[in-house]
């Protein structure tokens, strides 16, 4: 008797301890975008610059702060809000690419750093120049 009182304390301690853990990974901030990728196709050189404008939502249960945003090269160039998002809301991330001395295909990762429970966010933008 001793030990199914034991093995059913047990059981409860784990499936408590596991009910705690989901329902911490559904609170804080949550980074989100309906669309990562961006192929801006074929583009010319002589043409200058071209931008991307990704929407960044929020779909956590605290603002959501985007600390830093780095790319892959530094030829594409972030402009982002550093206000913080509230929850439910969202916010623009601009990315230009400088194709200037760059022929050929590319591949760019942008990495959004904020406080969201999930770290690191990638953005992605491709094409080619010609």
């Amino acid at each position: 008797m001793k030990r199914i009182a034991l093995l059913l304390s047990l059981l409860l301690l784990f499936v408590g301890g596991a009910v705690a853990q989901n329902k911490n990974k559904s609170t804080g901030a949550i980074i989100s975008s309906p669309a990562t990728d961006f192929d801006f196709g074929m583009i010319k050189e002589a043409n200058g610059k071209v931008s991307h404008t990704f929407t960044i939502k929020n779909t956590g249960s605290a603002p959501l702060v985007i600390v830093n945003i780095t790319s892959s090269c530094g030829c594409t160039e972030p402009e982002y809000s550093r206000e913080p998002i509230a929850p439910g809301k969202e916010t623009k991330i601009k990315i230009t690419f400088d194709p200037a001395g760059r022929p050929g295909p590319f591949v760019k990762n942008i990495a959004v750093y904020s406080n969201g429970r999930d770290g690191a966010f990638t953005l992605r933008i491709k094409g080619k120049v010609e």
